[in-house]
């Protein structure tokens, strides 16, 4: 039983790892990653707006002498009317400040000659409210004001240190947290739904040419079955495993490579544990984030967990699509029968966006047990350091319902094989799972 079980898996895993498209997208999918964390710096540094001209027609005569002039806007005082000033085409727009500004109804309206943008709103916004704040804190006549507000104005930093690890063990903040958890939960969310997929497919494609008909004559069903769901899953943990690998070596010697001379130093002291907070140039998330990431005994722990849910979550999972697969003759009939599969998945995802803010929340803990949210839900806890007997009692659960859930599919998926022209309705689908 072993050697035909055996031989499915070997023949599953060689034929997809030997593609192209395997090759490609390992190893290209780690500088993706990469690219996706540079992304917003360099869109943030290309996508610089175009300069605008605002002519400021400002009735209060509190407002435009103490407007900012920044990178992309340019502000400029006229004495015209408003109709006149509106009427130039030679400029982005006109800013128009009502005498009444300064009360509590007053407001200004920009006129402009193209599209406005959220940003640039907000940034007039903010310039007109702290200028009108200034003024209102000026008449009450109070000696030394901008010198007090500077003394009164306060930056706290904070710094997270977990009372139930050893300081500098590991240690992360709440944000950095969040994006890994979003980030696993979104890379086992994908992994999950594109190789049960594919067993689906696989099994449909051999079903309609006939080939299921003479692989059954030697192989069991069951045996069958689960060597398709073992062949694929493993071509998963070996895509995670290269991931994990070239990542790993990537945080070992490409980033301390990239880490610019003065902040490599506060990045050791921070990492001994010896740096001062108060007097740190460097952003403490940036430091935490750069610390781990540099931290290849973490990786290997996070692709650790990601590979005990992804096997788990996938076994569970591809079952129900190997089921599928086996009813129906077509992908368009597998279309409808399959949400009943990526509905659980979604619902997953969603409770996992919900546990990787707050990890601890009774509903991030209850869900984390479900077998069909708990791989999704568990990846966006990990990243905060949850107790090792949630994970453990979740990965029970999770295996223990596919050794369940794989006995009522073997059923459906015996039957299904041999069943051609006829579009089974759930009703049928019970009774196939009924049958001895």
């Amino acid at each position: 039983m072993k050697s035909k079980i055996g031989i499915v898996i070997g023949r599953e895993f060689m034929e997809r790892v030997h593609k192209k498209s395997f090759i490609v997208t390992t190893l290209l999918m780690p500088v993706f990653m990469l690219l996706m964390m540079v992304a917003p710096a360099l869109i943030m540094t290309m996508s610089g707006s175009d300069e605008r001209n605002i002519l400021v027609v400002d009735q209060s005569g509190i407002i435009a002498p103490e407007l900012r002039n920044t990178e992309s806007t340019k502000y400029t005082a006229v004495n015209m009317e408003l109709d006149s000033a509106i009427a130039r085409t030679d400029v982005f727009g006109v800013l128009f400040i009502p005498a009444d500004v300064d009360s509590e109804s007053g407001s200004v309206k920009l006129y402009t000659n193209g599209a406005s943008s959220m940003s640039l709103e907000s940034d007039i916004t903010d310039n007109i409210d702290k200028i009108i704040e200034s003024h209102r804190l000026k008449s009450y006549n109070i000696e030394n004001l901008d010198r007090i507000m500077d003394k009164i104005h306060s930056n706290v930093r904070l710094q997270s240190v977990r009372n139930d690890k050893e300081e500098g063990s590991n240690q992360s903040s709440a944000i950095l947290s969040y994006i890994l958890g979003i980030v696993l939960t979104f890379l086992l969310y994908m992994c999950l739904l594109l190789y049960g997929q594919m067993v689906m497919t696989s099994i449909i494609e051999e079903k309609n040419n006939r080939v299921l008909e003479i692989v059954v004559s030697s192989v069991k069903p069951t045996q069958l079955m689960l060597g398709k769901i073992c062949g694929i899953g493993l071509v998963a943990v070996t895509q995670i495993v290269i991931w994990g690998v070239l990542i790993a070596s990537m945080s070992a010697f490409l980033l301390p490579a990239l880490v610019p001379a003065e902040i490599s130093g506060e990045l050791n002291a921070f990492n001994s544990g010896s740096l001062d907070v108060a007097s740190a140039t460097t952003d403490m998330d940036i430091l935490q984030a750069m610390s781990l990431m540099g931290n290849v005994g973490y990786i290997i722990q996070l692709f650790g967990m990601l590979i005990l849910f992804l096997v788990g979550g996938f076994l569970l999972y591809s079952a129900i699509f190997a089921a599928i697969g086996s009813s129906v003759d077509n992908i368009q009939d597998a279309g409808q029968l399959q949400s009943f599969v990526i509905f659980p998945i979604i619902i997953g995802i969603v409770f996992g966006m919900t546990a990787a803010n707050d990890p601890t929340s009774s509903l991030a803990v209850w869900t984390s047990f479900i077998p069909f949210t708990s791989p999704m839900v568990m990846m966006a806890r990990v990243p905060s350091g949850i107790p090792g007997w949630q994970i453990a009692l979740s990965l029970v659960i999770l295996y223990a319902s596919f050794l369940a859930l794989v006995w009522v599919a073997a059923k459906i998926y015996r039957v299904g094989i041999f069943m051609y022209g006829k579009k089974p309705t759930i009703k049928d689908l019970v009774k196939w799972a009924r049958y001895k």
